[in-house]
């Protein structure tokens, strides 16, 4: 079985990064373990044509069609995003926006297989968990459309470094027990 565990943000070494690793490396003995970061891969924004209600596909030709064959390859998906200005990162968030051909949401949709789980992990700089909350509910939703069953979460607040995760460790290894 494979997981796939994506840093949402485009920082490569900082919070998200170390929980990325963290999850990782935890999960690595249940599965065989790919960490990507949305960094790595080169997107436009949605055009907004719709021409993939009609077809199924974008017109666009780049990495979206990449990362979701990491989607598809994996079974279970975990997405680490902080928060920018109180919502998922910009990068992130344009990769979401170009999965509508793949989305539950008009006939046809091109489809990844069933049975996947997906996890979200959120993370601010912040004391205020309900910004966690939003970030969790904007990547459940993302899955909802994608029909990957959202079965577990964790917030974090006050993260702003890499060493700020060492406090979450064990609600992390708990999360990942679950995976």
């Amino acid at each position: 079985m494979n997981a796939l565990v994506i840093n949402c943000s485009p920082v490569r070494n900082g919070a998200t990064a170390e929980i990325v690793g963290m999850i990782s490396s935890a999960i690595a003995g249940k599965y065989d373990t790919k960490s990507v970061c949305i960094d790595d891969y080169t997107f436009s924004f949605c055009k907004g044509c719709r021409s993939c209600h009609k077809t199924a596909k974008c017109v666009q030709k780049d990495d979206v069609d990449l990362l979701m064959n990491e989607f598809e390859n994996a079974d279970v998906i975990v997405c680490v995003a902080p928060s920018y200005w109180a919502d998922i990162p910009g990068q992130f968030k344009a990769f979401v926006d170009r999965v509508t051909p793949w989305c539950n949401t008009h006939e046809p949709h091109a489809t990844i297989p069933s049975g996947k789980r997906g996890f979200a992990v959120a993370l601010r700089t912040g004391p205020n968990m309900p910004e966690c909350e939003r970030l969790i509910g904007s990547i459940e939703h993302f899955y909802g459309h994608l029909e990957i069953e959202c079965t577990g979460h964790l917030g974090m607040v006050s993260v702003e470094y890499k060493e700020d995760v060492e406090k979450y460790r064990d609600q992390i290894l708990a999360l990942c027990e679950k995976m």
